[in-house]
């Protein structure tokens, strides 16, 4: 389960220095390693030597772990993920906890953590055995199920789809038994801590999309076995080099209480202003990308594709994750909030129409990660699908003001409520388009039927000194695997970058592109331009390339 229902745009805190110089060779690849060590060197004490960092070397892909607890949205961010396994080394699927769910030990043993969920409304739903976990749940190998389904055709579209038993042999039961429970070793905890320090220094991406608990037993096992050895400074340093921790926030309190404290130095890579896939989007995102959540484009588009499609948590489609949760009224039809209230259901969103996107909260968190040309998980600073970094580790809270609107709706349906909506996204039709695209490669057994993604190739450099005032001139070829029509258009990505300033392109569509930097640019600065290709076919698909332009 996601703990940041809202993906708000919030610029990321970047460092302006000279990394350039650090830089082997001129591509967003080489750059990647530098722009993050420059950026620990900078943030560090002056008397600490800053972290090493590895990045993910140069035409491999990334190493990605993901643990996840039953909500439905990890259900649905999963299966989104699936469609994706081309673009990863997927190294682990991990069973998790959360506050949110928790399985139990079996043993009878009770647990309740104050200002949990089950604490709210005026009474205690627990000490429980268990929390919104149904027995015997096994959701990661449901989604797999589905995933098998459609696996033939998938890989008619792309050869690189892992077969559903490699996926199924990295399926590992973690630390689920309790909210924040890290006090023995799991499979799922083994496996992790195998992947830290095994000889493979590429780095790993290990998703928390419930809590963070198996990760937090992983590296406590790692700190047990070595800190009171000769290897330990060598161990621990391999570790911080190697681990990336991607969150869905802190969802059982094991980041703020075990790993901050102890391994403050990995890399926890919190990310904002990425496409808004949350529980609340629909009223949230701008209309023009709650468009691709309606309840008529996820049916055409999700929903009615073959098995992967019916497995997708849509609104009223009559299930829940466990039997009588009182928190799960999404798959109810034909019932009001007022209603579902009277019933017991804890409502605390809008009721929206059957067949209506729900949420994928915890899917930004592998966007960046996907080959689309943005490169957006390399340095800290580029972003793209899943948004830029936001360095806070406090779980996001709901706006109040937002909040109190909601329950105003759901008293009176009919009653006039303003909730403001966020600018449109860069990249949510995209994105949307390229996971319909691919829903419909499931049920499409003929390389023809369907389409795929064009490609875009920069001439020259991918990162370039500039000075202020000069006039620079971009060019890019495109090319279509389906014969498509390729429409190529350039656009500053200012969130990306470290100028504050306006960037105007005076010539911004076709095979070139032409800006003045602006005279305000200051040395250090950058300005990241977009280009963007988008074909003809249906669903429509894009890629991407960037050029990275450094004041001189």
């Amino acid at each position: 389960m996601t703990a940041s229902p809202s993906n708000a745009p919030l610029r990321s805190a970047k460092p302006a220095g000279a990394w350039l110089a650090a830089v082997s060779c001129l591509s967003l690849v080489g750059m990647a390693g530098a722009l993050a060590a420059t950026a620990q060197a900078q943030s560090a004490p002056a008397a600490a030597s800053a972290p090493i960092y590895n990045e993910t070397p140069p035409g491999a892909k990334p190493r990605v772990v993901v643990t996840t607890d039953p909500e439905l949205d990890d259900s649905n961010s999963l299966l989104r993920y699936l469609l994706y396994t081309p673009d990863f080394r997927t190294e682990g699927l991990i069973y998790a906890s959360s506050q949110f769910h928790w399985k139990g030990d079996g043993k009878g043993t009770t647990l309740s953590v104050p200002g949990r969920e089950y604490t709210k409304g005026g009474k205690d739903l627990c000490p429980c055995t268990s929390w919104r976990w149904a027995p015997g749940d096994r959701f990661i190998d449901a989604d797999l199920d589905v995933y098998a389904k459609a696996y033939a055709n998938l890989r008619v579209h792309n050869h690189a789809y892992p077969t559903p038993q490699a996926l199924r042999s990295v399926v590992r039961w973690g630390n689920v038994d309790f909210d924040g429970e890290m006090d023995h070793d799991t499979p799922g905890s083994d496996l992790i801590k195998q992947l830290l320090l095994d000889k493979d220094e590429a780095p790993i991406y290990l998703h928390a999309w419930g809590g963070q608990s198996t990760i937090a037993r992983a590296l406590k096992s790692i700190e047990d076995t070595y800190k009171d050895t000769p290897q330990w400074a060598a161990i621990r340093a391999k570790v911080v080099r190697k681990a990336i921790i991607n969150p869905s926030g802190d969802q059982d309190d094991t980041y703020a209480k075990y790993i901050k404290p102890h391994w403050g130095d990995i890399r926890y890579m919190e990310q904002r202003g990425g496409i808004s896939l949350s529980y609340l989007s629909l009223i949230t995102a701008s209309k023009e990308d709650a468009a691709f959540l309606t309840a008529e484009w996820t049916k055409a588009n999700i929903s009615s594709k073959g098995p992967m499609g019916a497995h997708y948590r849509v609104w009223g489609d009559g299930k829940q994750m466990a039997p009588g949760d009182m928190f799960d009224y999404f798959g109810i039809a034909g019932k009001s909030a007022k209603q579902l209230k009277a019933e017991g259901y804890h409502v605390w969103s809008p009721v929206f129409a059957p067949g209506s996107f729900i949420s994928e909260g915890d899917t930004p968190t592998f966007l960046n990660l996907i080959d689309n040309g943005l490169a957006g998980y390399r340095p800290a600073s580029f972003g793209g699908w899943g948004g830029v970094l936001f360095h806070n580790t406090e779980t996001f809270q709901l706006d109040p003001g937002m909040m109190q609107a909601v329950a105003a709706m759901n008293e009176n349906p009919s009653a006039p409520v303003t909730i403001k909506r966020a600018p449109t996204s860069l990249f949510m039709a995209a994105a949307q388009n390229d996971f319909a695209a691919r829903m419909k490669w499931a049920v499409t057994p003929q390389y023809r039927g369907a389409n795929h993604a064009p490609s875009v190739t920069l001439a020259g450099p991918a990162l370039r000194k500039v000075h202020a005032g000069q006039l620079v001139t971009l060019s890019a070829r495109t090319a279509d695997p389906d014969g498509n029509m390729v429409k190529l258009r350039w656009w500053p990505y200012a969130e990306a970058g470290t100028y504050a300033g306006a960037v105007t392109l005076d010539k911004a569509q076709g095979p070139s592109a032409r800006l003045r930097v602006p005279a305000d640019a200051r040395p250090g600065q950058t300005i990241h331009i977009v280009a963007e290709a988008t074909d003809n076919g249906t669903p429509a698909m894009t890629h991407y390339a960037r050029v990275v332009l450094e004041v001189q």
